[in-house]
């Protein structure tokens, strides 16, 4: 009997040690996450892009989703136009860039910079 309880526990042990390596995700297939702060240049609500001027001058194109977080907007894209202050978090993949969160941080810095 006591033979049998211990091989219980010796193959509960495995399993849960099997268990715990098979659901852990290494470091190298979760995206890495970016993040960009700058005003709106251009956005197409038809193909759900935006191009966003950095404060260095670089643009970055960057698609949205509808898995993609607004914040600071009542509306999500509506609200957001060409010289919309924003700072938005992304990942990137295949060189294309997927919005995951969007926050709306002013409207109109364009104008307010001139």
């Amino acid at each position: 009997m006591e033979i049998r309880r211990r091989r219980l526990v010796v193959l509960c042990l495995f399993a849960f040690a099997t268990l715990a390596l098979l659901t852990k995700v290494p470091a190298q297939t979760r995206d890495a996450t970016h993040i960009v702060s700058g005003v709106v240049k251009h956005i197409d609500r038809s193909s759900r892009k935006l191009i966003v001027t950095a404060g260095d001058g670089a643009e970055h194109t960057i698609k949205w989703t509808d898995k993609t977080t607004w914040r600071g907007t009542k509306y999500s894209a509506k609200d957001i136009k060409e010289g919309s202050q924003l700072t938005v978090k992304y990942t990137e993949k295949a060189g294309e860039s997927t919005a995951v969160e969007i926050n709306n941080v002013g409207k109109d810095t364009k104008q307010k910079l001139q």
